[in-house]
């Protein structure tokens, strides 16, 4: 397990003066790591928990494909992710996997990760889920394995008052992953409500059952927009947890 690289910035992000506090106040607050996919269900959550009193953000993590250089199952470039991280401006952590890893190896590259973190005193680890009771079971499960509370900042809320607020809140996000029934006309498509308009029936506003994944680049919680082009439009096929069969879906490559 390698943690790429800890970046340490001082001060707060201009954009959300929300976020200037006291050392006092700081020092009372619980220390948590954030869980970060790079998408907008994470930095809605983040958001949310950031604004929090109870909860200090010591730090984001990702999981990385370190053979595609990409962020796991969203696909974001590790540069681009960079960009996004350092305008947050919050420390980070990378979790390098290889190119096709067990769960066991999975929860093994988590766990140690995880270990070394709670040496800085973190005690919680925070997550961007909605609605996946099973997920949020498993994560529960496995970071009690380690010692730390969880928190699910935007569970359970109904997931169209959550995508309309991320729009009215100014976040800007860009599909990069679309499943097969959305194909790869909505890839590159602006959350917005027009994009929620053309949404086919039966899928989930914010994509929790992973109909799609986002890119997000601009909202409260930049200090400046994440600048990137769109790239090329590629099909990927899996295999398909749920029966035998395989499940196709499409990515588009976003260019620093």
């Amino acid at each position: 397990m390698q943690v790429d690289e800890i970046q340490k910035i001082e001060g707060r992000n201009s954009k959300n003066t929300t976020r200037t506090t006291n050392v006092s106040t700081v020092l009372d607050k619980i220390k948590t790591v954030f869980h970060w996919s790079s998408g907008k269900d994470s930095a809605l959550a983040l958001f949310h928990l950031m604004n929090d009193s109870r909860y200090q953000v010591s730090q984001l993590l990702t999981t990385i494909n370190s053979y595609y250089q990409r962020v796991t199952m969203h696909g974001t470039p590790i540069e681009l992710l960079k960009k996004q991280l350092r305008s947050i401006g919050l420390p980070y952590t990378f979790v390098e996997l290889p190119e096709s890893p067990s769960m066991a190896e999975y929860e093994s590259r988590v766990k140690k990760t995880m270990i070394e973190l709670k040496k800085t005193n973190i005690t919680h680890a925070a997550y961007g889920d909605i609605f996946l009771e099973d997920l949020k079971n498993y994560r529960e499960r496995e970071m009690k394995k380690v010692g730390f509370e969880t928190i699910f900042s935007i569970w359970k809320r109904d997931t169209f008052d959550l995508i309309k607020e991320f729009i009215n809140h100014g976040f800007q996000a860009k599909i990069i992953c679309a499943n097969s029934q959305l194909g790869p006309d909505f890839l590159g498509r602006q959350i917005d409500t027009a994009f929620l308009s053309d949404l086919p029936s039966g899928i989930d506003p914010c994509g929790e059952n992973g109909e799609f994944h986002t890119f997000c680049y601009d909202g409260p919680l930049f200090s400046s927009s994440v600048e990137f082009d769109l790239g090329e439009k590629i099909k990927r096929t899996y295999p398909d947890p749920k029966s035998d069969g395989s499940v196709d879906f499409w990515f588009i490559n976003l260019v620093t």
